[in-house]
């Protein structure tokens, strides 16, 4: 697993991120804060992210009156989705102040969806309450990825579904490898740690859960970084705020905009990949 070698990212400088960070995201990817998925090449953006999000929802056996924990939700994207386009109810939950408010905004009069602002592994919720739990590009930023592993099992029902989706590093990356990308990513991405595809695997099977399935989507999804690149570079020399803001060396998060081209260089060598985990918690014998 990549530690970087400064202090890790703790709860606090993840909300920051996402909070500092709000109107960049919105501007350069849109309210879908995760990946694009080309299953043909030829889709739009739009169209690309949200198919991760149907990807994730089969994975998940996501379906008409399913209980969802979206873990991780951004501003809420994915969780409008379950809802409206398969009948289930939603509690998605984000650190990210900014993001809690906007997706209460955008899912406003939306039937069976709410939100929390709150950490994923203080989150309150009962044990066993939900039929599908998802993490789309939120483990990441989890301190205790092991924990993390343990929460989400205690939230399913027995014999309820899970997807964890996640940026990896390789399996055992150079040391050039670590150094130039994959450490500098995890600081300024705000990561406390990186884990390899076979890392998670481990982590999920120490949780109790099973029929474990990975699958590498890093070919359908790298896409998603050229077009970041290329957006960073026209529209913050468009956008007076964002160039305002990331020449404002007082802005703690404006190196973000580095980092964009950093991940999409992990890709391109193969330092970074991209998987999604699938599975489910155990059937319990009823007494």
């Amino acid at each position: 697993m990549i530690f970087p070698r400064i202090s890790p990212a703790d709860i606090a400088a993840v909300a920051a991120h996402y909070d500092d960070l709000d109107l960049f995201y919105r501007t350069i990817w849109g309210t879908h804060v995760h990946h694009g998925y080309w299953r043909t090449g030829k889709e739009s953006t739009e169209e690309a992210v949200e198919n991760l999000t149907h990807l994730v929802a089969a994975r998940a056996g996501i379906k008409s009156g399913s209980c969802v924990c979206d873990i991780g939700c951004g501003y809420g994207g994915s969780a409008k989705i379950f809802a409206d386009g398969y009948g289930a109810r939603v509690i998605g939950i984000t650190i990210s102040k900014k993001q809690y408010e906007l997706a209460k905004l955008f899912n406003a009069g939306i039937a069976g969806v709410d939100f929390m602002n709150c950490d994923g592994l203080a989150n309150g919720l009962p044990g066993g309450a939900f039929d599908a739990v998802v993490s789309v590009e939120s483990s990441e930023h989890m301190q205790d990825k092991p924990a993390f592993f343990a929460e989400l099992s205690r939230l399913l029902c027995p014999g309820g579904r899970f997807v964890v989706v996640a940026w990896l590093a390789r399996e055992q990356p150079r040391a050039a490898e670590t150094k130039y990308l994959l450490e500098p990513i995890c600081v300024e991405g705000r990561l406390p740690s990186m884990a390899s595809a076979g890392e998670y695997k481990d982590m999920l099977a120490a949780a109790g859960l099973q029929d474990l399935r990975f699958e590498d989507l890093t070919r359908e999804v790298k896409k998603t970084w050229r077009i970041c690149a290329l957006r960073c570079l026209t529209r913050i020399s468009r956008h007076q705020f964002l160039r305002q803001r990331f020449f404002d060396s007082t802005f703690p998060n404006r190196v973000f905009a580095k980092t964009v081209l950093r991940i999409w260089l992990a890709y391109t060598l193969g330092s970074m990949r991209y998987g999604l985990f699938s599975g489910r918690k155990p059937w319990v014998d009823k007494l």
